[in-house]
């Protein structure tokens, strides 16, 4: 039996918070302010969380519902003409004074069928220079709201303002682990959350940001069984193989490759295999022609999350992917057939493990991002896994059991699930909360 923790980590960059002062400041908006809110009614009636699986949840926000304050559209979502806030930002990386306005969207309380410990946001949004968002979450249950946790302050470019997360938030409640909410041991439970986005604008453009999907999985520890049953077929993606080892020392401003660049390598093979990613003239913007697949530097710029100091925040991975005509999300699974359910519809899965891996190229691991790209007969795991020294080497096969004492074990499940925008999703399990 395994109980899996929430943890948020890459091999190379830190496991705990940076300090404490590498923080967003406050804005002047209101919406910075708590909310309280009655109980919106009727709610859905919720599929029941059986105490022999996994407790795990996944809702997408309905944008043709919940508040308004500033913003337009049912998904997507971008500033109105009016009502917009005025105030001024302080880039804890860089400039301070930013002035802005800003609009923001507040979903509805969405109940989860279990007691929850954890929450990871997803977000798939277009930031245009001058423009950037910030995402949120607030949490109820035992007939108390929290505060609103920042979950991250995010654009796709750096040219206005560094994407962070934020350090220093804990409370009664909880903390925000990087890019996961967690419960705190002695907290009363909680079983509903809300979300909100805030679209910002410098006051010298009219470019808006546009937000066309937000959403939270919600979770709680767990012991599996392990290893599982494999019923086949077996299945093999073609994804293409990059090392992380082959970008050792490239950027240190970008936490300098090699073993820290698992999640960017890892978001680059599948962006790949989905025929997209960076242009030729983006590439050569940057990092320039003097490098080896030059679109896993291009990644790690542009998922890096300067409050952590490292490439790996999960969420972030996964907005950088859906720039270039993707959908995706952040969510944990709750069995390798499960994973098999996304193989066979054709989208390979990023994976974060944590442990000892038999055939791993480091032994062990504190934090690891790698690709399922497929089954063989034997039900063993077939992945694309950066830590190798060569291109070539990435091809891994890991013992069934072996991988899920690391990922089931390691982080409850947690994956990227990352494929063409509009592409139909296999169907979640029935009789389970739907967790994708």
């Amino acid at each position: 039996m395994i109980t899996a923790w929430l943890l948020a980590a890459c091999v190379g960059t830190p496991v705990s918070r940076p300090d404490a002062t590498a923080t967003a400041s406050p804005s002047a908006a209101p919406t910075d302010r708590p909310v309280t809110t009655p109980t919106p009614v009727p709610t859905p009636t919720l599929v029941p969380q059986p105490a022999d699986k996994p407790p795990v949840s996944f809702a997408r926000a309905d944008f043709a519902r919940g508040t308004a304050v500033g913003v337009t559209g049912t998904g997507p979502i971008t500033l109105a003409a009016s009502a917009l806030t005025g105030g001024s930002y302080d880039d804890p990386f860089g400039a301070r004074g930013i002035a802005f306005q800003s609009g923001s969207w507040t979903s509805e309380w969405t109940p989860v069928a279990f007691a929850f410990d954890g929450l990871v946001a997803s977000w798939n949004a277009e930031t245009p220079a001058g423009t950037w968002i910030k995402v949120e979450m607030q949490a109820r249950g035992a007939g108390r709201e929290t505060k609103f946790f920042t979950m991250i302050t995010w654009a796709s470019g750096d040219g206005d303002i560094h994407r962070t997360s934020t350090s220093g938030q804990q409370d009664g409640d909880g903390d925000v682990n990087i890019d996961t909410f967690v419960r705190a041991k002695g907290a009363a439970p909680v079983d509903a959350y809300r979300l909100r986005v805030t679209l910002y604008q410098k006051q010298t453009t009219t470019a808006s940001p546009s937000v066309r999907m937000l959403a939270a999985m919600t979770s709680a520890a767990f012991k599996y069984e392990i290893p599982s049953l494999f019923s086949g077929p077996p299945v093999q993606l073609q994804v293409p193989p990059f090392s992380q080892e082959t970008h050792a020392g490239e950027f240190p401003e970008y936490d300098g490759g090699g073993e820290a660049w698992c999640s960017p390598t890892s978001t680059s093979m599948v962006v790949a295999f989905h025929g997209a990613g960076p242009t030729p003239d983006q590439l050569e913007a940057f990092p320039g022609d003097k490098y080896d697949d030059p679109q896993v530097d291009y990644a790690a710029r542009y998922t890096y999350d300067w409050n952590y100091k490292g490439a790996g925040n999960w969420p972030a991975n996964v907005a950088y992917a859906t720039r270039f005509g993707l959908d995706g999300f952040v969510t944990r699974l709750r069995s390798l057939s499960e994973a098999q359910r996304f193989l066979n519809a054709s989208i390979p899965l990023v994976a974060s493990i944590n442990g000892a891996l038999p055939g791993f190229l480091l032994g062990t691991t504190n934090g690891h991002l790698l690709v399922i790209r497929g089954f063989d007969a034997n039900g063993d795991v077939i992945t694309n896994d950066p830590a190798v020294k060569t291109d070539e080497e990435a091809r891994k096969v890991y013992r069934r059991a072996d991988f899920e004492r690391v990922w089931l074990g390691g982080s409850a499940g947690i994956v990227y699930v990352i494929y063409p925008r509009g592409r139909p999703l296999p169907p979640n399990v029935a009789g389970l909360p739907p967790n994708w």
